[in-house]
């Protein structure tokens, strides 16, 4: 599978600058985000891309949709590759707002409130990666799968650091990471 960091988004623009949470829950892409995207589907074209796996944030459902524009593919929404709570960049939006602002995606059965209440535990998004890595790892047809995520938890999956719009392939049977350093992004 191909792991896809969302595009460059509001909090990122201003929590690269000063290194302080802006207090922005679920951000939108910036230009430079939206320009992020374009070129990761771009580059992806070619890539044999089936279906693309999207969290819930807004900030990847934009990136999903730009990407998914490019390789004309469809998308899923699923909340386990969701980013760890832990700013204020991830309160996410109640799905029934979600539902109406994208009528054409499924939701499926997403709860309303679908983010933790409070900041995530480390061990929680990697055992929701190692959740996701052994579902993936399952499935026959993961190598044709984009998944956009996030930073914390594609470093969950892979123990890399990986910037906004950048992607990478990840095979699901490998072994998980031996050592993850958690450091603001």
């Amino acid at each position: 599978m191909i792991l896809l960091r969302h595009g460059q988004s509001e909090f990122n623009l201003h929590f690269t600058a000063t290194r302080v949470d802006p207090g922005i829950a679920d951000p939108v892409l910036t230009d430079t985000g939206r320009a992020q995207a374009a070129k990761a589907g771009a580059e992806l074209r070619d890539a044999g891309i089936r279906r693309i796996v999207a969290s819930p944030y807004r900030r990847t459902l934009q990136t999903a949709e730009i990407v998914a524009a490019s390789l004309a593919v469809p998308i899923e929404i699923n909340p386990l590759v969701r980013e760890r709570y832990g700013f204020t960049c991830d309160i996410g939006t109640p799905a029934s707002r979600l539902r109406e602002d994208w009528p054409h995606h499924d939701f499926g059965d997403l709860e309303e409130i679908w983010w933790p209440p409070e900041e995530e535990p480390v061990e929680h998004i990697v055992g929701r990666a190692a959740r996701f890595r052994a579902t993936m790892a399952g499935m026959d047809d993961w190598s044709d799968v984009l998944v956009v995520s996030h930073w914390g938890f594609i470093l969950s999956l892979t123990g890399l650091s990986v910037a906004n719009g950048a992607w990478l392939r990840c095979d699901p049977a490998a072994a998980p990471p031996d050592e993850i350093v958690w450091r603001h992004h």
